[in-house]
């Protein structure tokens, strides 16, 4: 099953990526693992998200830019509101990238 790279930009992936940096860079571990819990860390991310989280969130706002490339589209919101069941968050500028799970499951 192929992954997207999505979620080594999240607050979770950046810090596992410095962590597996540090320890390349100190001989704890070879650049080859690093590479391997990386791959582990993408796969095991789509599959939280696919079967762990039930929520739904509705989003809205203006939309300043969008892009679809390689199949993974990207939208720039403005005086975006995200509300969720119980609660209504409100934020100037957000970044939104979807890719195409009947993609990812070839």
């Amino acid at each position: 099953m192929a992954s997207y790279e999505l979620y080594r930009k999240s607050s979770i992936g950046t810090s596992l990526t410095d962590a597996l940096e540090e320890m390349v860079t100190n001989g704890t571990i070879t650049p080859l693992l690093a590479v391997k819990v990386l791959m582990q860390f993408d796969k095991s991310m789509q599959d939280a998200l696919q079967t762990k989280v039930k929520s739904k969130t509705h989003f809205k706002g203006h939309l300043h830019t969008y892009r679809f490339c390689d199949n993974v589209w990207t939208f720039i919101l403005e005086n975006a509101a995200f509300k969720t069941d119980n609660e209504t968050q409100s934020v100037d500028h957000v970044k939104i990238v979807a890719c195409d799970a009947k993609i990812i499951a070839r």
